[in-house]
């Protein structure tokens, strides 16, 4: 089925945390979209009541573009770690703690994989970032593409770059943790980069 082009001229990223909102608007600099988020607009966030990745970017999009009546671009990404079956996966911000601190999120990662005796290897401590998606129209159209990146979990946090779990994950075939990465190097393999390289093929391209 074809994809939907977008035409717009403005854009509204459903997002409040700010590094992610400047992550989407470099990658989509190329297109002379205005990009302004949800916290640039006072926009609620909606309840994450989902049981996918695909689930939540859907609802936070369809409320963003219904609540402004402009598209919406939103993203729902969260850190697999296979020895702990997936976890924390879809719940990866709840795991951070009302502060919605990376670190503890981080810090709690390295406690439930120490708790199950796993291994301080990359062979044993294997995971996946995943980043889903989901461009909206105020008509209801939604677009969505699905972006994974397959590293492991690294003890301690490494670099001060990128943000979220950046330094405590390290990509396959690399020793570096993407906070160890500049911009442009993580941007090229992570993710987010990949899920939007896609979308704009999809949507922009």
């Amino acid at each position: 089925m074809a994809r939907r082009r977008f035409a717009e001229k403005k854009l509204v990223v459903a997002t409040h945390n700010r590094g992610k909102a400047g992550e989407i608007r470099a990658m989509l600099a190329p297109f002379g979209v205005e990009i302004v988020s949800a916290a640039d607009l006072g926009l609620p966030a909606p309840d994450e009541t989902g049981t996918t990745f695909e689930d939540n970017a859907t609802l936070k999009a369809l409320a963003a573009t219904t609540a402004s009546g402009l598209p919406a671009l939103a993203d729902d990404s969260g850190l697999s770690v296979h020895a702990l079956d997936g976890q924390p996966g879809l719940y990866t911000a709840d795991w951070e703690g009302p502060t919605r601190d990376a670190m503890v999120g981080m810090t709690r990662i390295q406690d439930e994989l120490a708790k199950r005796g796993v291994p301080d290897t990359v062979a044993a401590r294997g995971a996946t970032f995943h980043c889903v998606l989901a461009l909206a129209w105020p008509d209801g159209h939604v677009e969505l593409v699905h972006g994974t990146l397959d590293g492991a979990i690294v003890w301690p946090p490494r670099g001060s770059g990128g943000h979220g779990y950046d330094p405590c994950f390290q990509p396959a075939g690399d020793s570096r943790t993407t906070a160890e990465m500049s911009d442009a190097e993580k941007n090229a393999i992570s993710h987010r980069g990949r899920a939007f390289r896609m979308l704009v093929e999809a949507c922009f391209g």
